[in-house]
């Protein structure tokens, strides 16, 4: 099976937490097999990851089929 996505970009975001601290995100950003461009917000710096991998995915095949009608 083809990879349904490439990142494109790994941008770490620091932003307030609820309990008075500081959280960090990571930003993904990728190319569906379309060509449509996304983004999804992670707290795992890591892409091949199994949190990260799925959500990559099935983003972006959500986004090939809304691209394919």
């Amino acid at each position: 099976m083809a990879k349904e996505y490439d990142v494109l970009a790994i941008d770490e975001l620091t932003r307030p937490d609820d309990l008075r601290g500081v959280k960090t995100v990571f930003r993904y950003t990728a190319r569906t097999r379309g060509g449509t461009r996304f983004t999804v917000e992670l707290d795992d710096p890591d892409p091949t990851s199994e949190k990260v991998a799925p959500v990559l995915a099935a983003k972006a095949i959500a986004l090939d089929k809304i691209l394919a009608l």
